[in-house]
Formats: C-alpha cells, sequence, structure tokens
C-alpha cells in the first residue's frame, strides 16, 4: 500500500529504491590476503595490493565469490556463470589505486526478489536488480585533527556484495521491512554479520514522489545511511523535501545527498554521477569470472533453512500462530534457542516462556540471545519441572528470576529453596480447614450466592502455602469443602 504525503497541491506518492553495501564474512579481502577484523589498528590489515603499489594483481578469493552465490540464492535470484570485474574510475584520498574494481555490465548474480511482512500483516514482492561483487575504499577520518585528514586503509579491498533493488517500494515501512528482511537473510546464510553500527551493512537510498498515474520523476540518492530506523527517517525527509521543491515550481536536481541524523533532514553532497562519470572498462590483470553449474548445485545443496521456510515449519509442526513464528525466526540464534526448548514440551508454552519472560530477562541485564542469561536446557528444564507438577506457574517464574540472578539450573534451585509443589491433597486440605475457619463470614456468603468469593479463597489457602499449593488440587478441594 503506497505511504501518501498531501501537499499543498494534494496527494504525492513516494517511490523507493535501495543499494544495500553488505561486507562479505571472509577472513581476507576480495583480491588479497589482508586480514578484515573488525576493530584492528589504523592501517594494521594493509597489503601491497590494498594500497595501491605499483605492479601488484589482484587474485579473487573464492570464498567471497561462493558467499555471493549463497546470497544470490537466498534471494531468488539468477546465478550467471559467467560475469566480468570493471574499474570504476575516481580519484579519492582513500582510493589508493585510483579506481575501484568492481562489476558493472555483467553483475555475478541478476534478477531475484523477496516477500516482505508488513505491520497489517501483509506482504508484497519486492523485485531484486542485480547484486555485484566489488571491493570497498578506506575510511577517511576529519575529526582526529585539526587541520588534517587521516586515512586508515584497513577496510581498503573488503569484499561487499552491492544488492540493488527494483524501486519497489512506496512508504519508510516498506523500505524498513526490506532491509530488515535482507539483513536477516544474509545473516541466516552467514554470508554478511548485518552490523550496521560496525560499518559491515549500508545502504544508499534513492527517493523520488510522484503524482498519481505520473511516471518516475527525478531522484535523489541519500548516501550511506547506517541504520533501518534512520533509513526510514532519510525517506521521510527527502520525499517532503522534493514536494516542497516541486509545489514551489522548481525542478528535483538529480544529485547524491546525506542524511543529517541530528537534525532529520537531507542536505546536498554532490552532483549524482552517471555511469560514463566512472569510465568503466573491463579491468586488464583480471578475466572473466568463469563458474560452472555443479559448484552453484552444491552451494545450493548446502544451504541452511531460511527464515521464510523456517517461520512456515513452526506455524505447520509446532501448532503456533504466525505472529509468534515471526518474532521467533526474526534472528538465527532465537530460532535455534527456541527449538531446544520446545524439543519434546508444549510448542506454545515455550514460545510464550522465550518471546516473554526469557527477553525481559534480556533487555534487563544487557545480553543477548547468542549468550542468554538463562540457557535452552535449564528453561526446557524448567518448563519440566511445570509439566512433572513439581512446579506452579507462579513458582516457575520465581525460580526462573533465580536463575538469571544465578545462573544455576533450576532443580538446584528448587532444592535449596525448598520450592517444590506441594501435591500432597491431605496436606492441602488441611490448610483449606484453617482458612475456612478463619473466614466463617465469608463462607456463609458463598453459600448464599456469592461465587465470586471463590478466588478469596484460593488466594489465601495459597498465600497460607507460600504459594506451593498445587492450584488444580486446590481448586478441586476448594469446591469440595464449599458444597
Amino acid at each position: 500500500m503506497s505511504y501518501i504525503i498531501d501537499g499543498e497541491s494534494g496527494p504525492w506518492e513516494i517511490v523507493i529504491g535501495l543499494e544495500v553495501h553488505a561486507q562479505i564474512m571472509s577472513n581476507a579481502k576480495l583480491f588479497s590476503a589482508a586480514a578484515t577484523a573488525f576493530g584492528a589498528e589504523p592501517n594494521a590489515q594493509v597489503s601491497f595490493i590494498d594500497a595501491g603499489f605499483p605492479g601488484m594483481l589482484p587474485v579473487i578469493n573464492r570464498e567471497c565469490v561462493s558467499q555471493a552465490v549463497r546470497t544470490g540464492l537466498g534471494l531468488n535470484a539468477n546465478v550467471n556463470l559467467w560475469s566480468r570485474f570493471d574499474r570504476k574510475n575516481y580519484f579519492y584520498a582513500d582510493l589508493p589505486q585510483g579506481y575501484q574494481i568492481s562489476q558493472y555490465a555483467h553483475p555475478i548474480i541478476g534478477e531475484g526478489a523477496i516477500d516482505i511482512e508488513l505491520a497489517d500483516g501483509s506482504t508484497k514482492t519486492i523485485g531484486i536488480t542485480r547484486l555485484h561483487l566489488e571491493q570497498d575504499a578506506g575510511k577517511s577520518q576529519h575529526d582526529q585533527h585539526p587541520t588534517k585528514s587521516f586515512i586508515d586503509l584497513n577496510r581498503s579491498g573488503v569484499a561487499l556484495m552491492e544488492i540493488v533493488s527494483e524501486p519497489d517500494m512506496r512508504s519508510p515501512e516498506e523500505a524498513g521491512a526490506y532491509l530488515t528482511k535482507l539483513r536477516q537473510i544474509m545473516r541466516y546464510l552467514g554470508t554478511c554479520d548485518g552490523n550496521m553500527d560496525e560499518g559491515s551493512l549500508r545502504a544508499d537510498v534513492n527517493v523520488s514522489v510522484r503524482k498519481a498515474g505520473e511516471g518516475f520523476r527525478t531522484r535523489c540518492e541519500v548516501k550511506n545511511v547506517n541504520s533501518i530506523r534512520f533509513v526510514m527517517q532519510a525517506v521521510e525527509a527527502e520525499a517532503r523535501r522534493q514536494i516542497e521543491v516541486w509545489e514551489a515550481g522548481g525542478r528535483v536536481d538529480q544529485e547524491t545527498r546525506l542524511f543529517d541524523t541530528g537534525r532529520g533532514i537531507t542536505r546536498s553532497m554532490r552532483s549524482k554521477e552517471d555511469a560514463h562519470d566512472y569510465r568503466y572498462f573491463p579491468d586488464p590483470d583480471l578475466p572473466p569470472l568463469v563458474i560452472d553449474a555443479a559448484f552453484v548445485e552444491s552451494l545450493k545443496a548446502a544451504l541452511p533453512e531460511l527464515p521464510d521456510q523456517r517461520r512456515a515449519r513452526y506455524v505447520r509442526d509446532y501448532g503456533i500462530p504466525p505472529y509468534d513464528a515471526h518474532v521467533l525466526t526474526l534472528e538465527r540464534e532465537t530460532a535455534a534457542y527456541y527449538e531446544t526448548v520446545a524439543k519434546g514440551r508444549d510448542a506454545k508454552q515455550a514460545a510464550n516462556w522465550v518471546m516473554g519472560d526469557l527477553f525481559a530477562a534480556i533487555n534487563r541485564t544487557k545480553t543477548s540471545i547468542a549468550e542468554p542469561p538463562v540457557t535452552a536446557p535449564d528453561l526446557g528444564a524448567l518448563l519440566d519441572l511445570m509439566a512433572d507438577g513439581t512446579l506452579s506457574g507462579k513458582l516457575a517464574k520465581e525460580v526462573f528470576e533465580a536463575m538469571v540472578e544465578t545462573g544455576r539450573a533450576p532443580g538446584a534451585i528448587v532444592e535449596d529453596r525448598g520450592l517444590k509443589q506441594v501435591t500432597d491433597s491431605g496436606a492441602i486440605e488441611a490448610v483449606i480447614d484453617q482458612v475456612l475457619a478463619a473466614n466463617a463470614d465469608k463462607v456463609a456468603e458463598y453459600r448464599s450466592g456469592k461465587d465470586k468469593l471463590f478466588g478469596f479463597f484460593v488466594g489465601q489457602t495459597m498465600k497460607a502455602m507460600q504459594g506451593k499449593g498445587n492450584p488444580a488440587l486446590v481448586n478441586d478441594v476448594l469446591k469440595q469443602k464449599l458444597s
């Protein structure tokens, strides 16, 4: 559904396409053996090739090619068995070669598509135009010295996948959902870690606006947006800016802009280059990249279960609601945790505990699902203690909090603290007799027709038993005594 912005001249529709730069998970760079670890000392991971030394020849990293093919398969895209590297010529201080090795006319991955899920429960298919391989540039640092810029070449030559969408998105929400889904797929595949705060996933946001029934108007590119929230804000801000320009009788210039996160506006960076400005030509040091169909099939056969497939399986095999399945499959680690807890147990109960108590504990302790405050086997063991009657729901909550605080297994906590649920009907009956004797007036009121007092008796009994009474037995004995 289109996101309509009302201007002075009436409604406007937003048109959005994303160019996403995803750093490939690989121990070495695209054309050199230099390391790629995040956070290294400046210029500590730079080979002669990355630094643009004369006479250095690039050699393609096979793993980076495999990762690009895996990603293409995960995007339901065509894998091109023949592709080619080109030189994209531009000059900047952090590009020591004076050109970027990229793919232009002949990318490794062609057209594909992914489905995104929206807040109203609907889905929409977003087309993928292409995925091509390219090397990253270095990083200019302008805030380290009052008059000089520093250059860090650790990123120079790092392998990137540039994933270009069709202009199929029509709202900030759709742009956010698309980037979320793309990141999720690559994380499941293990091809990009998706850590936007570390720069391993960045988006160039192409935005234009138009009236209903019109063709595309001039677009502007908002460069290097590094969070999903900022992508959505940049779409909104740039669309409103363009509407103001058009309605004032002006024309939107095709240009590259930056998103000012502090002020919530976009500002001009440079005029937008076209392909001919970069003077692309085939890289003379690299032969065409040729891969065979058997290689692609072997990668396809080894693909993990992807989010959409896993979500469908949870609904089908576990019988949990689609919403639960969606939340539990957002991250591969969460899905793995849930499956451990749910195996052989009540799947809906497992989902409730993971999405409720566990997520709350993770937020409270500032941990993560990768290193949770309670392990999946221990949470499963806690559910077993509820299933066999050892713990009531209330006591289980108490034990869970103790597990978060101490890291101990639930059985040990129950034993040490004497929290085992009382299932002896004789013991429960004795406590109930005391409660009824102490509240004879309310017993008379209940028997005269005030049925709502039943909850009062349950509460008093559980209080007297310090929450250890088996709720079902307490209810049964009370009904017998009060009837």
